[in-house]
């Protein structure tokens, strides 16, 4: 089927035409809408809520520049770091990351038992472990935001 239209407005749903100006959220994660208009970007931005975001203007490819196939998974750019985490030595590699007396009342209320002082440092550890890992995937994803679904 000969599609007459390059994309559909992430907001009004009107055909974006082929070699037309459209607008995109510099948010990343919202990089995937297009927008007809500016007024379209703003019905966006007033849902999404975004601090610090514009409609960036691009133009939409000729029809003779695009196949008609869709691609299955979206293109990413994946932004590597010139050092890896490993190698990077922080302030906070040996400090504690856990609130000691959140945990040790936790720990008490529900199970009635004390805590060691050394529970923190081995707590904190494994936090780091975790978060590197989260890190490391949404770098991967070239993101720049940690989010829950990385851990």
């Amino acid at each position: 089927m000969d599609q007459t239209f390059w994309r559909k407005c992430g907001s009004c749903k009107k055909d974006i035409g082929w070699n037309t100006i459209y607008h995109v959220c510099t948010v990343s994660g919202c990089q995937k809408f297009a927008y007809c208009s500016t007024d379209c970007w703003d019905i966006h931005n007033s849902i999404m809520n975004h601090k610090s975001a514009w409609a960036e203007e691009n133009r939409s490819p000729s029809k003779n520049e695009t196949t008609t196939e869709v691609p299955s998974n979206p293109r990413r750019i994946i932004v590597q770091s010139p050092m890896s985490s490993k190698t990077i030595s922080s302030s906070m590699d040996h400090e504690i990351l856990i609130v000691a007396s959140k945990l040790k009342q936790y720990i008490k209320e529900k199970y009635d038992l004390q805590t060691s002082a050394e529970v923190m440092e081995t707590l904190s550890e494994k936090v780091r472990i975790l978060t590197d890992q989260a890190v490391n995937h949404a770098k991967k994803e070239g993101r720049k935001t940690v989010m829950s679904r990385d851990f």
